[in-house]
This record gives C-alpha cells, structure tokens and sequence, in this order.
C-alpha cells in the first residue's frame, strides 16, 4: 500500500505554496511541479481580479456616497425637530451607553447633529462631527474625531481640542471619582469624552467603527429601543392572560359536566325508585284480587 506516501507529497506541495521562494530547492516530480506552476499562475490571476474588484467597489461607493448625503442631511434637518433624539438615542445603544457617565450624559443633551464624513477615497479614513449647541461644559460647536491612514499604512486618529469651561472638564472628573473611592492606582476607565481624546490605539478603536457602521446608518431603531420594548411587553402579557382566561373556561366547562352527570345520576335513581314503586303496586293490585276472590267465596256459602 501506498497510504504512507501521499501524506509526504501533500506536505512539500504545502510547505511550496506557503514559501514560494523555495520552490526550486525542493525535489518535486515532474507532473507536481508543473501542477504548482499553473495553481501559482491562478493565484495571479485571482489576485489580478481582487484588486481590479477592489477598485471597482471602491467606485461604486463613492457614487452611492453622493447620493446619500443629501438624504443624510434631510434625515438631520428632520432630527432637529425631536428634543434629545440623539442622547436618548446614544443611551439606548448598548455599547455606546457602556463608556457613558451621568454627568456626560448631562452633556450630550446639547448634542444637536452627529455627522459621518467618509473621505472622499473611501479607503483613507473618516471623520465623525459632534454639533453642540452653547452649554455649560465647553466652548467648542463642533468635536470632531478623525480616522486615517498614515503614509506607512497604519491608521492614525486625531480630535478637536475641547476647550472645557472651568471646573466642567469631563475627562477630570472620571478620574476624580476613581481617585475619590481610595484606590491605590487609578484605574482607566473608558468614557465618553476619554474616547473622544483617546488615540492610543486606532486600529482598535470599537467606538469610532459603532458610530460609523450601526448608529449613524439608522439612529432611529435605537431612538424607539423603549417603546418597541414597552409595546412587545404588553402583547406578551395579554397573551399570557388570554392563555389564563382559556385555562379557567376549560375548568368551568369540567365542572359543569362533572355537575351533568351528578344529575344523571340521581335521575337514574329516580328511575329505579319509580319502577319499585310501579312493582309494589302491582303486588297491592293483585292481593286485592285475592281478597275479592275470598268474599266471592264466601258469598256462594
């Protein structure tokens, strides 16, 4: 059998097409070396048409980006009409709603327009606009966090610097609080606007991509979360009680049959009582008969 040799022949293809370089100093035979040199050509091929493909996306969305702006800005106009559409619809997220703490909760009341900018390539980054009305936390009427990628390729982050009213710098008060529970060591713990400042790591970035991806796609579904939780909520419990009511009338419906054939039953024994009754006085009948017999009897004497 030959089973032990095929396993070695599958590992060098493997070890080839992993390497590629060190094709030429393996041994392969003739008919496996000229099998790899077409897969390799595939592979171009295949790689060839990634990027045209690549290309070719990159266009299309470069169009529908067009034709989406102006609907993205009517969506905002409309926005505008609803009081804390968008604190109410940052609070609902459940990711976002994680990092947020009260007193930045209390903030993003004054959050009258959030905006997704992707750049005009697509593939080199976007940026996400935060319109504040005047408030009593900062100067600044719009925050803006941007995302890129650097010459070398790897992404890069930067924001507005936020010019905090004094004694309303939010990113303090988060380490305060820490600080003011008696830990040794502060602890860093994400917040909204520690986020917003933060460009340690963008490539890592969850809060930058939910913004981008699910909020700012449809902040509606998350602005109605409640009531859609509420109205779900109601039905279910009217279905439950409909189940109960349905359990109760099965249980009267038992009950006034159990109660039908009581009565049955002691009409069964009115039956029975009559037809003694019917038998007795038959036997009465019939002693009657008896005696006027006898006084016949006694007549003829």
């Amino acid at each position: 059998m030959s089973s032990g040799a095929t396993p070695k022949k599958l590992k060098k293809v493997e070890g080839a097409s992993a390497s590629g370089e060190g094709e030429e100093g393996r041994d392969y035979d003739a008919e496996t070396q000229k099998a790899l040199e077409e897969i390799d050509a595939c592979q171009n091929e295949i790689d060839a048409l990634n990027e045209k493909a690549s290309e070719e996306i990159l266009k299309v969305e470069q169009k529908y980006n067009k034709l989406r702006k102006p609907y993205f800005e009517k969506r905002n106009d409309i926005i505008k009409r609803i009081p804390n559409f968008w604190v109410t619809a940052f609070v609902n997220h459940p990711q976002i709603s994680a990092i947020l703490e009260e007193d930045e909760e209390d903030c993003l009341h004054y959050l009258s327009k959030l905006e997704v900018e992707e750049f005009e390539d697509i593939k080199s980054g976007y940026r996400i606009n935060f319109h504040f009305e005047e408030n009593p936390y900062f100067e600044n009427d719009v925050l803006t966090k941007e995302f890129h990628l650097g010459s070398s390729g790897d992404p890069a982050s930067q924001s507005t610097p936020i010019r905090w009213k004094e004694g309303n710098d939010l990113t303090k008060k988060g380490k305060d609080k820490n600080v003011g529970k008696g830990r040794k060591r502060v602890m860093e713990q994400k917040t909204f606007f520690n986020w917003f400042t933060d460009h340690g790591d963008p490539s890592a970035d969850d809060i930058a991509e939910v913004i981008k991806d699910d909020m700012w796609p449809n902040p509606l579904q998350y602005y109605l979360v409640p009531d859609i939780e509420v109205e779900n909520g109601v039905e279910g419990e009217d279905d439950a009680s409909e189940e109960e009511e349905g359990d109760d009338s099965v249980v009267v419906v038992e009950e006034v049959e159990e109660e039908e054939d009581v009565e049955g039953e002691e009409g069964d024994d009115d039956e029975v009582m009559v037809e003694e009754d019917e038998d007795e006085g038959e036997e009465v009948v019939e002693e009657g008969d008896d005696e006027g017999e006898e006084g016949e009897e006694g007549g003829d004497e």
